[in-house]
């Protein structure tokens, strides 16, 4: 990867400048959305809220945490030219071949309280210009470490130039056992004929609190390719928008949530077909156990004169516990004919013949519940979209697994 610098601001703490007055960015806080909005029916952002009130209220202090050992590990562990964001200040930045990139001051207005709060707080923006073909994923980093409560902003926007190619790696992680809550906004400008690869990857510590906005718009003939993988995490929120005005793109993205006691996982996904032909498809797949719940909500909308659209979308879920909950909601808005559109969902758990069947080959059933939730995760980690972060994510969901196989599954029978 790109030779890293870890600033002493970033890893001893000091404290933030801020745009707006503390009764003003208090104002934003309380705007945030709330189980009222339908979007966010199923999540409450109390949590994030508190901890920006306590933030606020002591001073916006930057958190004094030495991050510098997490980041090796990540970084060393893909092959990739990293740029890193620590605590919300950007402390490398690199200039892989083939792209430019700079510091973005100031992210362009977005509407929504969390995009109001982004703008306000954000400390450092990252834009980078992608002008041919990467020789290397770009990697993505967005880590926190706190001592006390804590809040950082991420802005990144990422542009492919037109006939450009190359993959993005994000990669979302914290430490410490603070209060924290993290608001990144990322943007995707794919120009025509552009492809781009993208994973995300979200291993935060089992207390902290993330809201996350992803943004993709594609030109002529453009293709996104994307899987987001949630390990970690107490309350995660995950928004996907894509934007196809220009036809013969074509988008690809999976989802695969690992949750366990005490985890919250919402990912809400939305394409926008305004011409065709496009094609869009999108898999999300769920493994729950213990008290936690999950929130998919998949829309596909084909406007008006998106003739040719093929639009597909399915959600998939294993619940090992019957205190496991999953909120799953497929949705198609369609407003012209010529398309070819599908959507399902199921919920379910393992099925007994299959256990039944291992069980007579000689494996106890832990070993069988293991076998079968592998199994039902595996084709998600396979077909991710950047090859060299497989083994990473591979390694990562194994782990995850077998933690939450162990959690709460009665293996005495």
């Amino acid at each position: 990867g790109s030779e890293m610098c870890i600033s002493d601001r970033a890893t001893r703490g000091s404290y933030r400048t801020t745009r707006l007055p503390t009764d003003e960015l208090q104002a934003i806080v309380g705007r945030l959305p709330t189980t009222r909005d339908e979007d966010w029916k199923y999540t409450d952002l109390a949590r994030a809220r508190d901890i920006s009130e306590r933030w606020l209220g002591a001073g916006a202090a930057a958190p004094a945490a030495v991050l510098a050992g997490d980041i090796e590990r990540i970084t060393g562990s893909i092959d990739a030219d990293w740029f890193v964001i620590a605590n919300g200040e950007l402390t490398s930045l690199g200039e892989p071949a083939g792209s430019v990139a700079k510091k973005l001051q100031q992210p362009p207005a977005m509407e929504g309280a969390l995009a109001e709060l982004n703008a306000a707080l954000l400390v450092d923006g990252l834009h980078i210009r992608v002008e041919t073909e990467l020789q290397k994923p770009l990697g993505l980093l967005i880590i926190d470490g706190a001592d006390q409560a804590s809040v950082s902003q991420a802005f990144v926007r990422l542009e492919f130039a037109p006939h450009s190619a190359g993959e993005v790696i994000e990669y979302h992680a914290s430490s410490g056992s603070a209060d924290q809550y993290a608001n990144t906004i990322v943007t995707i400008d794919a120009g025509d004929n552009a492809s781009v690869s993208h994973v995300r990857i979200q291993d935060r510590a089992r207390n902290h609190v993330q809201t996350g906005r992803t943004m993709v718009d594609l030109g002529r003939d453009a293709q996104f390719a994307s899987a987001g993988f949630d390990l970690g995490g107490g309350l995660i929120r995950n928004d996907l928008i894509v934007n196809i005005s220009n036809p013969g793109a074509d988008v690809s993205f999976d989802g695969l949530y690992l949750a366990g006691d005490g985890q919250h996982i919402d990912n809400h996904t939305r394409v926008d077909h305004r011409v065709g032909p496009a094609t869009s498809r999108q898999e999300y797949r769920g493994i729950l156990n213990g008290n936690c719940r999950c929130v998919w909500n998949g829309k596909a909308i084909v406007h008006e004169g998106a003739d040719g659209t093929d639009a597909d979308q399915a959600n998939h879920n294993l619940l090992l516990s019957d205190k496991a909950e999953i909120d799953a909601k497929p949705e198609l808005e369609i407003y012209t004919d010529d398309v070819k559109c599908s959507h399902g969902t199921t919920v379910g758990q393992l099925d007994e013949t299959s256990l039944f069947y291992l069980r007579t080959r000689g494996l106890d059933k832990q070993h069988a519940t293991q076998i079968l939730t592998h199994a039902f995760a595996a084709g998600l980690v396979a077909r991710s979209p950047v090859g060299s972060a497989r083994d990473t994510i591979t390694a990562l969901v194994e782990a995850r697994l077998a933690t939450l196989i162990q959690s709460d599954v009665d293996f005495s029978a």
